[in-house]
């Protein structure tokens, strides 16, 4: 059995890809980063999701990314609300935290080095997503060639079948897309965590442009989503 690192934030798209990871076979090591961020309710909804897929080891690392600022989910701007569907993509909203997914892939690297994992999977999309340019496939082709060069795992294996790889499989899939693929695979999306600003008791808000893409893609399938929402 082959060995992958899962980013594991909570959400609809990372549990999907992890659900993904582990049908191809591969015994996962979850990683989840406490960054500080204003949604922290999703950290739970990952060890939920940990828990529910026996994954063999759940790393939790916390990094402050409160201390650079620069997004509303690590700072005090407003969290952007009620975007029209059409605009959603158009713009890279303040929700958008600077080089958020090359730490979370730089950390997955080093613990996919140490864990003797050759691949790495990340739940990103540029369908149905906000725009943020880390979740391009030109950002993680470039990652994937810096993962094999910075790493001693990458430069010691030449072989192809043993470098490492970033594998996005939910890059070219819609929201409704990724969710119909997730209950074809037996995922439980009411241990998911999606919203970018829930209540204090941890309740989607049903406005955010994250709440927005998820509500949508279950109402094209026809399928009631089952997490609870705020007012």
């Amino acid at each position: 059995m082959q060995r992958a690192v899962v980013l594991l934030s909570g959400g609809l798209d990372s549990t999907t890809a992890a659900a993904v990871a582990k049908s191809e076979g591969n015994e996962l090591f979850a990683l989840t980063v406490d960054y500080n961020q204003r949604h922290r309710v999703e950290l739970l909804a990952a060890c939920r999701v940990a828990a529910r897929l026996g994954v063999s080891r759940h790393l939790v690392i916390p990094v402050d990314l409160r201390l650079f600022g620069g997004s509303s989910l690590t700072g005090d701007l407003t969290v952007p609300k009620d975007t029209v569907a059409e605009n959603i993509g158009l713009h890279i909203p303040n929700t958008y935290v600077p080089a958020r997914n090359t730490i979370f892939l730089s950390l997955a690297l080093a613990l996919a080095e140490t864990s003797n994992a050759s691949k790495i999977y990340i739940g990103v999309s540029q369908v149905d997503y906000s725009g943020y340019p880390d979740c391009r496939p030109e950002f993680l082709s470039a990652f994937s060639t810096l993962a094999n060069l910075a790493t001693k795992m990458g430069v010691e294996n030449s072989d192809s079948q043993h470098r490492i790889s970033i594998e996005a499989p939910l890059m070219m899939l819609s929201k409704t897309e990724t969710i119909r693929l997730g209950v074809s695979l037996g995922v439980d999306y009411s241990l998911t965590h999606t919203c970018y600003d829930p209540s204090a008791t941890g309740l989607a808000c049903g406005h955010c442009e994250s709440c927005l893409l998820r509500l949508k893609a279950f109402a094209e399938l026809g399928i009631p989503d089952p997490i609870q929402y705020g007012s």
